[in-house]
């Protein structure tokens, strides 16, 4: 799931460098890409993968 959010960040980066979209300082296209980065390494890191449950070894 991270790495969906992560790539649509990345996408939406792109498009706010590529058609050159003036935007406030927070919302820069290299803001964006770093978040969608920080989500990406989560994902790597085991982050957002699910629950998993041990059942009892006999």
């Amino acid at each position: 799931m991270l790495a969906i959010v992560s790539a649509v960040l990345f996408f939406i980066a792109f498009l706010i460098n590529a058609a050159d979209v003036s935007t406030n300082d927070a919302f820069t296209s290299t803001n964006v890409m770093l978040l969608g980065l920080t989500l990406l390494a989560l994902h790597l890191a085991g982050f957002g993968s699910g629950w998993t449950f041990r059942g009892r070894r006999r």
